[in-house]
């Protein structure tokens, strides 16, 4: 059984047509590449897999639960970290992460909170307030608390935006020891992640998939080509 299941969404907001008819499948052990140029619908895509936003029409599945059905049951599987990792700036990190344990009906909140902190390389910060955190440290609280309850489905939009090199290195080594269990969609920009990471690519533009393959494949039908240049040519 696919954990992520896409079938016929479409989303327009107005006259603006932001998802068209978009299908995908992610199975468990798969970290997806979402890659498209910005307004291309990738953000409102991967809202529509989380539940934020309701479709025009098709559906979503996450682990085998309709998204618009029984959204308690598949938000309990999936673990969102949105754009820009919002998040209470009022409270220290580690309030914040307590709260969305309590939220996720963790019995062992505090264990979850102590681990979480340790597994992202936040315990020297868990004191301070959200809002006097630089913004890396911000993305990364989001990841954290996309991540507390070791959720079987993860959806990143754009996870690694604005960390230094040693915060990227430390989110991909994160991702990639969690991967084998879990099917994860991230969205990214930033192509050498694509690479590093990532076991297939799904290239968004204008609403519509253009690519869905591996970056293996993806650079074998273009030799001799980079990543970025491909990226150009799909897409423009």
């Amino acid at each position: 059984m696919a954990l992520i299941e896409a079938k016929n969404l479409s989303k327009s907001y107005g006259t603006i047509r932001a998802v068209s008819n978009l299908s995908l499948s992610v199975e468990r052990g798969e970290v997806i590449g979402f890659l498209g140029p910005n307004g291309a619908g990738k953000s409102t895509t991967m809202k529509l897999l989380a539940g934020y936003l309701q479709p025009d029409q098709g559906s979503a599945r996450i682990a085998g639960f309709d998204v618009s059905e029984s959204p308690v049951e598949a938000k309990s599987k999936l673990g969102y970290s949105p754009e820009g990792a919002p998040a209470y700036g009022e409270m220290t990190v580690k309030e914040f992460l307590h709260f969305a344990a309590t939220l996720r009906g963790l019995k062992d909140a505090a264990t979850r909170v102590h681990e979480t902190l340790a597994l992202c390389r936040l315990s020297d910060v868990a004191g301070q307030t959200v809002d006097t955190l630089s913004k890396g440290y911000r993305m990364r609280v989001g990841f954290a608390q996309a991540i507390i309850h070791d959720p079987e489905v993860l959806i990143l939009d754009e996870p690694t935006d604005g960390l230094d090199p040693n915060q990227k290195h430390e989110v991909r080594r994160i991702l990639a020891g969690m991967a084998e269990r879990k099917a994860v969609i991230v969205s990214t920009h930033l192509l050498e992640e694509v690479e590093a990471l990532c076991t297939r690519v799904v290239l968004i533009s204008r609403g519509e998939i253009r690519c869905d393959e591996t970056p293996k494949s993806l650079l074998a039908r273009f030799p001799g080509k980079r990543m970025d240049e491909i990226f150009r040519h799909l897409t423009t």
